[in-house]
């Protein structure tokens, strides 16, 4: 039995969307170059824990364990010390690591979330060998001339040996750390500071370099390839001859990519390319290194292998089980539902060729918004750029923005309109798709028919009449006046008039044109409206993929369920021209994909004859007479 390399350490503070967004680029290029099982040990507020638990969850990487300690319960900790620097609070939780990680633990390496690999990080684990007498701390000498002092005219820094140290990248041996009674130590290092200081420049590193002033012993000094700082005052090129001697760079520049360095574009590509690569290859198993087996992905493993790799709708079927690798709230999001519990939130899903609609539906919809983004990793890099250069999409923090990475050869719409709606957090939503642009005002009209129709205590679906305009350039029908005049005029029709009238039939738009209330329709075969319900109503099928059936199966559900139809007076939505998607076209010309998708309806039909009895057989008997 070969001896199992050793397990690596890594503990990271990460708090609120950004920080949650640049820890991962860090975790690709440690993992990339790893070979070694590894342990993230996160301090994250409440936010950054949620984003990474299912970020972790749905990577699925073998041989890595992650565990997160509430940055919140440490706050009182440190929050008696004024800090100055951007990283606030808890840019000083580094200095409580020894309480706060669990007790057995004897050495750690800890990491900005500012930095990227360029080597295997077991090279630094080795480093703690090298530790002798009551050396406790590697660090990497701070390579700005900050803690010299006089940069400018009254510049007072904190205390420090020489340079002083940087905190980018710490090897702590907590075991010493503890007999040695550090949390004591810095603490009253601290209090006396402050008193002449008054507060940190640079959170924790001042409090750690003041320590190090007086208990010089405490350090042991790391070569300065292991946190090459790129801020704009730096020597760093003083560090490496070579640019093959790099082993870690620290982004600890307020300007991160647009640093002064005569070799910032060899590191700006670096950076590059772990923003932009394919996480899932990250997935591969350690060599010669069986993981713990992962209860996860043993669960999948079996049901995978069950199935039938002969059956021409293989293909299909295991894309209904494929984990897709999910990051949550991509970008900022601020939002409390309104007290009244009337709030709807907008869902919709989309790939990288609609980004477009993106403006126009924020600009028609103010109301909260949650979306299900398909990409790849460089297309999530494409799409950070776009919305940071939109106005549009900057002034909004209420739309969630979710990113499915893209895998296998299927677009998995259900699985997308899933995400979105398991991330709405307001108690109704509306299900609509990107294409569409809902009339001006549909919020607050939703909104108030939730009120008039007693949603909260009946089982309703909302009906908002869908219609489709082939010119790009229309003039946005402002009311219904306006959009039955143009009905007439033929500028408008209702939606899939043309291809697929049943999907839309029973909505009965003769009636709609009078109708002042609201009317009860009846569910019939193939019907798909766009509708409002609660929250709390049933999920999409995910075994639907790409084109064909996937909102229909959802309504046949609610149906199911006993959901009254209702169709909305005064509610319309206008579907806007776009190229035909792929997945329609491949519909449209490949026969062997039409035929696994009416197996698939087939199995879900007798799915729903077991799940609802006899109720369900008109489900059946529709179906063969269409």
């Amino acid at each position: 039995q070969r001896l199992l390399p050793p397990t690596i350490h890594v503990a990271i503070v990460c708090a609120g969307y950004n920080a949650s967004r640049d820890v991962v680029t860090l975790v690709k290029s440690v993992l990339f170059h790893r070979r070694n099982p590894l342990h993230f040990h996160f301090i994250t507020d409440s936010i950054a824990q949620q984003i990474l638990a299912s970020l972790f969850h749905t990577w699925m990487v073998p041989a890595v364990r992650v565990d997160f300690y509430d940055a919140d319960e440490l706050k009182s900790e440190v929050s008696w010390i004024p800090n100055k620097h951007y990283s606030g609070i808890y840019g000083l939780m580094k200095l409580v690591l020894t309480k706060t990680l669990p007790s057995d633990l004897q050495r750690v390496i800890v990491l900005d979330t500012d930095i990227t690999f360029a080597t295997d990080i077991a090279e630094l684990w080795a480093v703690f060998h090298k530790f002798k007498g009551q050396q406790v701390l590697g660090l990497v000498e701070n390579q700005s001339d900050w803690y010299l002092g006089n940069l400018w005219k009254n510049h007072r820094p904190w205390p420090a040996l020489g340079r002083g140290f940087n905190t980018g990248v710490i090897l702590l041996l907590l075991d010493r750390l503890r007999k040695l009674r550090w949390e004591q130590m810095w603490r009253l290092t601290a209090e006396r500071e402050l008193m002449s200081m008054l507060s940190t420049s640079l959170a924790d590193q001042d409090i750690f370099n003041a320590v190090i002033k007086q208990n010089p012993f405490l350090v042991h000094q790391l070569p300065c390839f292991w946190n090459v700082q790129l801020s704009d005052h730096t020597r760093s090129e003083k560090c490496y001859k070579d640019v093959s001697d790099l082993k870690v760079i620290h982004w600890n520049s307020p300007k991160k990519l647009r640093v002064k360095n005569k070799h910032v574009e060899f590191f700006r590509n670096l950076y590059l390319t772990f923003l932009e690569y394919d996480g899932n290859l990250l997935r591969r198993e350690l060599f010669g290194c069986p993981s713990e087996a992962d209860h996860n992905s043993e669960n999948l493993q079996k049901t995978l292998s069950e199935l039938d790799e002969d059956d021409p709708c293989y293909e299909f079927r295991r894309e209904r089980f494929t984990v897709h690798r999910t990051h949550l709230y991509f970008l900022h999001y601020e939002y409390e539902p309104s007290p009244d519990h009337t709030d709807v939130t907008l869902v919709a899903q989309l790939s990288m060729d609609r980004l477009q609609m993106l403006e126009a539906i924020c600009k028609h919809w103010e109301g909260p918004i949650s979306l299900a983004l398909y990409l790849s990793d460089a297309e999530a890099q494409q799409f950070l750029r776009y919305a940071q250069g939109s106005e549009v999409l900057m002034s909004r923090g209420n739309v969630g923005y979710h990113i499915v990475y893209k895998e296998g050869q299927f677009y998995p719409v259900n699985l997308l309109r899933n995400v979105a709606m398991q991330q709405v957090n307001t108690p109704y939503m509306f299900l609509s798709d990107i294409d569409f642009l809902p009339m001006y005002g549909l919020y607050e009209y939703l909104r108030k028919s939730v009120v008039q129709l007693d949603m909260a205590n009946t089982k309703k679906a909302l009906v908002v009449p869908a219609f489709e305009t082939l010119r790009y350039r229309l003039s946005y029908p402002k009311s219904k006046a306006e959009l039955l005049s143009q009905l007439d005029m033929g500028t408008l029709f209702t939606f899939r008039y043309h291809v697929w009238t049943k999907g839309h039939a029973p909505t009965n738009f003769a009636k709609w044109r009078t109708a002042t209330t609201p009317y009860r329709v009846q569910w019939e075969a193939d019907f798909e409206p766009y509708v409002m319900v609660r929250r709390d109503s049933p999920e999409y099928d995910r075994r639907f993929v790409g084109f064909g059936w996937n909102k229909v199966a959802h309504i046949m559900e609610l149906d199911a369920q006993e959901y009254e139809f209702v169709v909305l007076p005064n509610a319309y939505m206008i579907h806007m021209p776009h190229a035909p998607s792929f997945d329609i076209t491949k519909f449209r010309s490949n026969k062997q994909y039409r035929v696994c998708l009416k197996t698939l309806k087939e199995e879900f039909q007798q799915n729903m004859s077991r799940r609802y009895g006899f109720a369900a057989l008109k489900y059946m008997t529709a179906e063969n007479n269409s």
